[in-house]
């Protein structure tokens, strides 16, 4: 079966086809060749976890190897929906005397071996198509199976006159080598081994055709719709290449030599349903796999896979989600055979043309290029004016990515700032390796280091006190010292995603601490306050109606109180609700703030200016696109949406995991790092700090 980092298998002509085709193409077809066992090997990690249930894949794998919890989360919602498609056929024709199964660029799936073992394949007969270099190598380990041979039964190994494929034919189970751009030999060597046009058909595409030319795969999609009377074409494969992840995502399969030639001309959903229904299709439904994972996986089931591992990566999970698509294109008899409505309510009521008006952005002028600057899950402050401090994180150490454990310090000087990092001297020792963790700059000059992790089942549970020593205010003359705290009273319990806020209440400065996550709860509601003068946790009344629980949500100081806005809730779903904890005579209460048309989000930062909340970057499922920046009016709850300007910036900026500082003076906003593990498509950094100039708002 093809796969997701690549595998696409039976796309091109083969090195033995009798066509002459240059080198390069050769090249395209032997990398895409090559990806069936990147994707086979990710299956069977995916499957030895238990995520999905097929004792059949680890027959083509010659040594397992356990992938990130990312790769297998992406190949278990991919199979979980290639499997309800399957479902929903099988039940929909189960009067039929004959059905039939067409899987394209099958590769090494093992399909046919579950689905005959569980007694799935009454009255059903399935075709497999491959280049023939992977069906030879197929056939040669199901050979050297008995439990697969067993299954199959009889079997008769052919090359049919009219192609010299090689096609291996049981009773129910029929493995052609063929080209699928030969669509008049791919034609008749299917009509040759028995393939009845007039049956029900469920035709499989898993990341196949868009490695092939858009004329060919056209031509595969027409050729389908007419040659059929009745069938489904479910198709898997990747959409939206124009935003950052999809950049990435495109530079990934470019390296492989593996071009998504679909991706350009059919970049969106609805660009992608328009395909299938100008070449012949009746019917034509697709949804990414946010919205199939939100509405068609079971509660109880995503409970169950919560559980398997331990797993932290919601930023790429969702974002790897929002760019595969799972298409179903119907006719005849199966024309309302599989719908794929998306869930209810799942989409926000605006519209995905973000206004017009852009924020520039620039690149920071640095003196010299700081490596240590390319990081995400970190934490940044302003800790004086024009110095800034930024802490842990995953980024770049000793040539190789890792947890990071320095203090970096950035300082303007005219309108370059200067970078300077300090790991192992003297009380810096004390900030061990972490991630999510938060970090607050309080009045006084200090910052408080709360929480985050080292792994999601090694979260820290220790407050530190950074002080920084400015001197004259060169960054040569500034010192830092790190200081643990001990307090008293009931700590709260670590975590990790969640944020600190300093206030004032009655003339005693607190610190707020709320949500996150820890390793039993992924999801917190909790809040606690810390007396910052003799460091003891202390309760203080709070009334009004409880925000519901997340994390990676923000918290600005207003009003004397803290604002929450977005977050990732219980469900796994981004939050988008604003909750103001505002201070009274007897305590605090929460009060509800209403923002008309705000889309939900999380891995955001955010900032106070003039009554406005700015809301900057993140991530969210329930909009094809997701403003870069949201001004929220918080006396009237007005929206306003922009988009960054990026043509100074020559790399994907991507805005999630960052951290933000705002400098009011200057009207800009600092962003420093950001990215994350794009899937299997490798860790993308931005690479070096930007500068947002703010528009004017009203």
């Amino acid at each position: 079966m093809s796969g997701e980092d690549g595998s696409g298998a039976g796309v091109t002509a083969s090195a033995t086809n009798k066509r002459c085709r240059s080198k390069r193409q050769a090249g395209e077809d032997a990398a895409v060749q090559g990806t069936n066992d990147s994707s086979i090997v990710s299956k069977c990690s995916m499957v030895s976890l238990g995520y999905f249930n097929d004792v059949f894949l680890k027959g083509f794998v010659n040594k397992t190897t356990r992938r990130a919890p990312l790769i297998n989360r992406g190949y278990y919602v991919r199979a979980k929906a290639v499997d309800y498609s399957l479902r929903c056929f099988l039940q929909q024709t189960a009067r039929y005397s004959r059905r039939q199964i067409l899987s394209l660029g099958a590769g090494f799936d093992s399909l046919y071996f579950r689905l005959k073992a569980n007694g799935e394949l009454k009255n059903v007969i399935m075709y497999e198509v491959d280049f023939p270099d992977v069906v030879q190598r197929k056939v040669t380990l199901i050979k050297n199976n008995p439990e697969l041979m067993e299954l199959i039964g009889c079997i008769d190994e052919m090359r049919p006159a009219q192609t010299g494929s090689l096609c291996l034919s049981g009773m129910d189970y029929k493995l052609l080598g063929i080209d699928l751009t030969e669509i008049v030999e791919l034609d008749n060597l299917l009509m040759e081994t028995g393939l009845n046009p007039a049956c029900p058909t469920l035709l499989l595409s898993e990341v196949v055709l868009t490695y092939m030319k858009v004329k060919s795969s056209s031509a595969v999609i027409h050729w389908a719709a007419n040659r059929f009377s009745s069938a489904v074409f479910v198709v898997y494969e990747q959409i939206r290449p124009d935003d950052p992840f999809g950049q990435v995502m495109q530079r990934h399969f470019t390296r492989l030599n593996s071009t998504l030639h679909a991706l350009v001309q059919f970049p969106r959903k609805e660009a992608q349903r328009k395909r299938f229904l100008n070449k012949g299709w009746e019917e034509c439904h697709c949804i990414d796999m946010n919205e199939f994972y939100v509405g068609f996986i079971p509660e109880q089931e995503k409970q169950r896979i919560e559980m398997l591992e331990p797993f932290d990566e919601y930023e790429e999970w969702h974002l790897k989600c929002s760019h595969y698509l799972i298409l179903s294109a119907s006719k005849g008899d199966l024309k309302r055979c599989l719908l794929l409505p998306p869930p209810p309510d799942f989409h926000i009521n605006k519209s995905d043309i973000l206004n017009p008006l852009r924020i520039s952005v620039s690149l920071c002028e640095t003196e010299t290029e700081n490596p240590h600057l390319r990081r995400f899950a970190h934490c940044s402050a302003l800790i004086a004016p024009n110095i800034v401090v930024i802490s842990g994180g995953f980024g770049v150490r000793v040539g190789q990515h890792g947890r990071l454990r320095d203090v970096s310090l950035m300082v303007k000087s005219g309108s370059v700032w200067k970078c300077s990092s300090v790991r192992d001297e003297g009380s810096i020792r004390l900030l061990t390796e972490r991630m999510f963790h938060s970090m607050t700059a309080l009045c006084d000059g200090c910052c408080m280091i709360f929480g985050g992790r080292m792994s999601p089942m090694k979260p820290d549970k220790s407050l530190l006190c950074l002080k920084c020593e400015i001197g004259d205010g060169a960054i040569s003359s500034i010192s830092l010292s790190v200081k643990e705290i001990e307090c008293s009273g009931s700590a709260p319990s670590p975590r990790w995603r969640h944020t600190t806020t300093e206030v004032i209440y009655k003339g005693q400065r607190y610190l707020i601490i709320y949500g996150g996550r820890s390793p039993r709860e992924l999801v917190l509601d909790d809040w606690h306050f810390l007396n910052l003068e003799d460091y003891s946790w202390t309760d203080i009344p709070v009334d009004g109606p409880t925000p519901e629980s997340r994390h990676s949500h923000s918290a600005c100081t207003w009003k004397g109180g803290v604002l929450i806005a977005g977050g990732l809730g219980t469900a796994q779903i981004p939050l988008g609700s604003i909750f103001h904890l505002r201070p009274t005579l007897s305590g605090f209460i929460w009060e509800r703030i209403e923002a008309a048309s705000f889309i939900p989000r999380y891995s955001h930062t955010a900032h106070i200016l003039d009554d406005k909340l700015l809301l900057l970057g993140g991530v969210s499922i329930h909009s094809d696109s997701i403003p870069q920046v949201t001004f929220i009016d918080l006396k009237t709850g007005e929206c306003f949406d922009y988009c960054i300007d990026t043509n100074l910036v020559k790399w994907p900026l991507m805005l999630h995991n960052h951290s933000s500082v705002l400098l009011a003076e200057e009207h800009q906003v600092l962003v420093i790092g950001g990215g994350g593990n794009c899937f299997s498509f490798g860790t993308h950094l931005n690479h070096q700090p930007v500068l947002l100039q703010l528009p004017a708002i009203r």
